[in-house]
């Protein structure tokens, strides 16, 4: 038997393999007809090794030249999907079960878990929408600020720590605590997001105790997971004791990478008192705070110096948007929406900027023209000119 190596772009997903895929020795993988459902699932494959049978290949060719090609499903509007998951977060979190519906507490750790399941569903379809999703949120709905808050927080977690290379199962307790960190004050944090004034002292008092009320909560709701409580209960803690609420100096290491995600997702979102971090002041400042160390170096390399929805400007003039991370944290795919005079283009090209003349020159601000652009066209889900 002979084999070829299987390219990345022979793959479709959501369609079935037209051939079987073996390792390098012919040993099956997967069979004829498996379906490939995620970003996530290929890489692992593709990581192992992956091959097919050199007369598969001949076979399928001249199959498919003989009849009429299949159809390929339209994937699904990725941005709709994720449009929904805050309502669907608060809609989950905000009674107790038991008072809602009569529903016994613990079926919480069921519907908590299917919700961990859909995001990272969703982030396992393409990464680059994920943060895309979490740069350019919809700031207008503050009264959602605490559960996007949580929601992209959550994202962030699930990209550094399978950087890290954590165990799949610690990296859903892990989600599942950034999605209940703040259980008990998001409409605090939907107030706050809105209000033109300084905090209040008795905000301040609420902030200062709500870890504790949130593991009491999810205690009421039958969560029982012990390294899930404590990453919730310490998450505002720090190293050197200024943290809170008790201002311990032994951390658990979920408790530290939730709160550099927490407090990342944090600064580059804005409020009506304060405007956004940029992503690249942010990663400097998580940076300078972590001392460098494993965390904030894998959400460089995650989420990059220019993550997607970036809004920059290139050496060639125009304007874009970053829609597609590299292996150059500092060198994204970017589409452009405007010419190299400033003009809104009809359609998008898309650029490596790690070629000269399409370089990141800079970042830029153009709220208007960024309010008049659907992010489906930027990656194929709709097209036609900024309106």
């Amino acid at each position: 038997m002979k084999v070829l190596r299987l390219p990345r772009s022979k793959v479709h997903l959501g369609a079935p393999l037209p051939w079987n895929v073996r390792d390098e020795s012919g040993l099956l993988l997967l069979s004829k007809g498996h379906f490939i459902e995620s970003e996530h699932q290929l890489d692992e494959l593709l990581t192992r090794g992956a091959f097919v049978d050199v007369e598969e290949i001949r076979a399928h060719a001249e199959s498919a030249a003989s009849t009429e090609a299949p159809r390929v499903a339209i994937p699904p509007n990725l941005f709709g999907l994720w449009e929904k998951t805050p309502q669907a977060l608060k809609e989950l979190l905000s009674e107790h079960p038991a008072q809602a519906t009569g529903t016994p507490a613990t079926d919480f750790a069921t519907q908590i878990n299917a919700f961990a399941t859909h995001v990272l569903e969703l982030v396992d379809s393409s990464p680059d929408i994920a943060i895309y999703r979490s740069v350019r949120q919809d700031h207008a709905q503050n009264y959602y600020y605490g559960y996007a808050h949580a929601l992209y927080t959550g994202v962030l977690c699930v990209l550094l720590t399978r950087h890290l290379h954590w165990p799949a199962a610690r990296t859903r307790t892990l989600l599942k605590a950034a999605l209940t960190m703040n259980l008990s004050i998001f409409e605090l944090q939907g107030q706050m997001a809105a209000q033109d004034v300084p905090m209040r002292d008795r905000q301040r008092a609420e902030l200062q105790k709500h870890p504790e009320l949130a593991v009491e909560r999810l205690q009421q709701r039958g969560i029982t997971d012990t390294e899930w409580l404590q990453a919730v209960a310490q998450h505002h803690e720090h190293a050197d004791g200024s943290g809170y609420p008790l201002g311990i100096t032994t951390i658990c290491e979920m408790a530290q990478a939730l709160r550099v995600c927490d407090v990342f997702m944090s600064k580059i979102t804005p409020r009506v008192l304060r405007p956004a971090v940029t992503p690249q002041e942010a990663v400097r400042q998580v940076y300078q705070e972590d001392h460098g160390g494993p965390l904030s170096n894998a959400l460089i390399k995650e989420f990059g110096i220019y993550p997607p929805g970036d809004f920059v400007k290139l050496a060639s003039g125009e304007l874009g948007v970053v829609v597609q991370r590299t292996a150059n944290v500092r060198a994204p795919i970017v589409a452009s929406i405007t010419d190299k005079h400033g003009h809104p283009v009809a359609h998008t090209q898309r650029h490596d900027t790690g070629q000269p003349e399409f370089a990141i020159v800079g970042t830029a601000s153009n709220p208007a023209l960024l309010a008049r652009l659907p992010p489906e066209r930027l990656y194929g889900f709709a097209q036609g000119p900024l309106h």
